[in-house]
């Protein structure tokens, strides 16, 4: 059976094996991001907690509060965390913002953004010049891991490899720095996909058969160029 790679982090990885699954393919998880929890303080009062990843939610405590997720992934994950007024903006960090602009008010108290290190800056901005207040808490950082992953070493030597799935720039780029040379032939019968441009241009140092890119940066997307 043809083989899916996929280089999410370990927390994240589990569910995109079910999806794979259900397409056919035989999925490989081999991380090539780690994940580090922080547990900031939050603050006391907001009208609504905005959350970029499902990697957030351990650090928030769940109530009342309306909680807009950046996806219909993240969303179903804050449902299981135990929030009970999730909304979900079916896209990305624009379309988020779009929904917090829908559902809140810019005077009715500020929003809590949480996310991960390095990320969540240009949606902050956005919302700010959309007249709200914005908290903004780290919650974890992904850092890539050190080595190649045995899995990912093991799947390319196999020759059953169909693709490899890339959802970060991140992601991409630690699998281009830490590739073992000796594995540059084997890209050759294998397809990476990407979530977006900037992740596509990092993989293209690499002589893979082909580099898709995502018509927009969700899961659903990548997946749809299998």
């Amino acid at each position: 059976m043809p083989s899916i790679l996929i280089t999410r982090p370990l927390e994240d990885a589990a569910s995109t094996a079910e999806r794979i699954k259900t397409l056919g393919y035989r999925p490989v998880i081999a991380p090539m991001m780690r994940i580090e929890r922080y547990t900031p303080p939050m603050p006391a009062r907001v009208q609504a907690i905005l959350v970029t990843s499902g990697n957030a939610l351990p650090a928030l405590t769940p109530g009342p509060t309306p909680l807009l997720a950046v996806g219909d992934s993240t969303a179903a994950r804050a449902r299981t965390h135990g929030f009970s007024n999730v909304h979900s903006a079916g896209r990305d960090a624009r379309a988020l913002a779009d929904l917090a602009a829908r559902v809140a008010d810019p005077l009715a108290g500020p929003l809590l953004l949480a996310s991960g290190a390095r990320q969540g800056e240009k949606l902050a901005a956005d919302l700010r010049a959309r007249g709200f207040r914005v908290v903004r808490r780290v919650c974890y950082a992904a850092l890539q891991v050190q080595s190649f992953p045995p899995e990912a070493a093991a799947s390319l030597s196999s020759g059953e490899l169909h693709a490899v799935l890339f959802l970060s720039s991140e992601t991409a780029s630690a699998f281009v720095r830490l590739l073992p040379p000796e594995f540059y032939h084997a890209l050759a019968t294998v397809v990476a996909l990407a979530i977006g441009n900037e992740a596509a241009e990092v993989l293209e140092k690499l002589p893979w058969l082909h580099v898709c890119r995502a018509e927009n940066p969700t899961l659903d997307d990548v997946l749809a160029l299998i």
